[in-house]
């Protein structure tokens, strides 16, 4: 499937010189704040995690077949997929977690390309992010021209996801434990945005950030052999 989505990308490519930049990092880093500050200073976005939410409303395919498999009991009243609960299914079962990203996966493929396509034909000199917390670990560093890691420390990560989801400490440390090392998300990116201080300093490195990604945009010589990124 990668690389059917790499050769449409490269099609999109060679016809508007669009910059494709990965924005991830470790859950409770601030992606969103980084990705709000770069949305403002002129940047597309492209949130995954609302995309993954579309190819499952009611009634569409992946709707369909996620229900058909993990049955009527992860509906909420309406119909709508309670996603806490499917989370907490998968966290638990990792063939199941398999099953449920195969029927995700591509079509939240489709949508992507869509929406690069949409853009690219509105603005062909388009910097483009797109939001992805699991971009590392699902293998996707190749549909990206630059990577971009948001990262705190990890105690610094436990307090906020402490605050933010109203959990205990315990749960948190397990959620943490459960995914990727920040560091080595680090070690595969282009750019780290460090993210623990005050909102002025984030901003600072976004704003340089911002400068350096329009300069590689506007030099982008190597646009036509995408699976070759430039810079």
């Amino acid at each position: 499937m990668k690389d059917n989505i790499i050769k449409t990308l490269k099609k999109i490519v060679e016809r508007a010189p669009i910059l494709l930049v990965g924005l991830t990092g470790g859950i409770a880093s601030g992606k969103s704040t980084v990705a709000n500050m770069l949305e403002e200073m002129g940047a597309y976005s492209i949130d995954f995690d609302i995309l993954a939410r579309r190819v499952v409303e009611p009634g569409r395919p992946a709707w369909e077949n996620v229900v058909d498999y993990f049955g009527r009991h992860i509906l909420q009243d309406k119909s709508d997929i309670d996603r806490k609960r499917l989370s907490e299914i998968v966290f638990q079962d990792s063939e199941k977690r398999k099953k449920l990203e195969g029927f995700i996966h591509p079509p939240i493929a489709g949508e992507f390309i869509k929406e690069v396509d949409g853009i690219a034909s509105n603005d062909p000199n388009a910097i483009i992010q797109a939001v992805v917390p699991l971009l590392v670990e699902v293998g996707m560093q190749s549909l990206f021209h630059k990577i971009v890691v948001v990262f705190i420390p990890r105690e610094k990560q436990i307090e906020r996801l402490i605050e933010r989801d109203g959990i205990s400490k315990e749960n948190a440390i397990n959620i943490l434990n459960s995914q990727m090392d920040i560091d080595d998300k680090i070690g595969l990116a282009d750019f780290v945005i460090y993210n623990e201080n005050s909102l002025e300093e984030t901003k600072k490195q976004v704003n340089d950030l911002w400068d350096t990604l329009k300069d590689l945009q506007k030099a982008g010589i190597l646009f036509n052999r995408f699976d070759k990124p430039f810079g």
